[in-house]
C-alpha cells in the first residue's frame, strides 16, 4: 500500500521535481495549478463568507427599519380566485394609515382576499412611513446569506478555474507548436518518410 502512495505522491508532483527533461512550461503550469488551487479553496471561502456576511447585515437592517403598522381597508376585495392564487391567496387594495409623522398616507399594496372595506389589516411601512414589503426573517435571512454566500464563492471558483483553464490550454498550444518545430528539424534526420 505505500508503494501506491508514493507513486501517486511522485506523479502528482512531477513538475516540481528536478529532470533535464522537465520544460520552462511545466514550471508556469506547476505554479498555476498551485495558484488556481490556492484561490479556489482560500479565496472562495473568503467570498463566501464576506458576502454571507454583508447580505445578513442587509436583511438585520431591514428588519430594523421596517415595521408593522394597522391600516384600514379602504374598498373590498375579491374572493380568491386563480388570479390570486400565486401570490398565496392576496389582492392588492388601497389602504390608509399614519405614517410616523402622524400623517395619514393612502397606497396600494397586498392584503388578504375576501376582506370587506373598513377591515383592519397590518401592513409594513418604512422608517419614512412609505409602504414596503415585509422583511425577511432571521431564519430566512440566514439560509438567503448562506446561499448567496455559496453563489459567491462558486462564482469566484469558477471564474479562477475557468481562467487557469484557458491559460492551461495556451500553455499547451505552445508546447505542441513547440514540438512541431523540434520535430521539423529532427525529423528529416531519421531517413525515409513513409506515405
Amino acid at each position: 500500500m505505500r508503494e501506491g502512495k508514493s507513486a501517486r505522491r511522485r506523479r502528482w508532483l512531477w513538475r516540481w521535481r528536478s529532470n533535464p527533461l522537465r520544460r520552462h512550461d511545466d514550471i508556469v503550469e506547476a505554479w498555476l495549478v498551485l495558484g488556481v488551487w490556492t484561490l479556489v479553496v482560500l479565496g472562495g471561502a473568503v467570498a463566501g463568507l464576506v458576502t454571507a456576511h454583508a447580505a445578513d447585515e442587509v436583511f438585520a437592517r431591514q428588519r430594523a427599519e421596517r415595521h408593522p403598522v394597522r391600516a384600514v381597508l379602504l374598498a373590498d376585495t375579491p374572493a380568491s380566485t386563480l388570479a390570486t392564487w400565486g401570490r398565496g391567496d392576496r389582492a392588492w387594495a388601497t389602504v390608509r394609515w399614519t405614517a410616523p409623522d402622524g400623517t395619514t398616507r393612502t397606497g396600494r399594496t397586498l392584503v388578504g382576499t375576501d376582506l370587506a372595506a373598513g377591515a383592519s389589516v397590518t401592513i409594513w411601512q418604512d422608517q419614512h412611513g412609505g409602504l414596503t414589503d415585509r422583511p425577511t426573517g432571521r431564519t430566512e435571512a440566514s439560509l438567503e446569506a448562506g446561499f448567496v454566500g455559496a453563489g459567491a464563492a462558486l462564482a469566484l471558483t469558477g471564474a479562477v478555474v475557468g481562467a487557469g483553464a484557458v491559460v492551461r490550454w495556451r500553455l499547451d498550444r505552445r508546447r505542441i507548436d513547440e514540438w512541431g518545430r523540434e520535430w521539423a528539424l529532427v525529423g528529416p534526420r531519421w531517413g525515409h518518410k513513409t506515405g
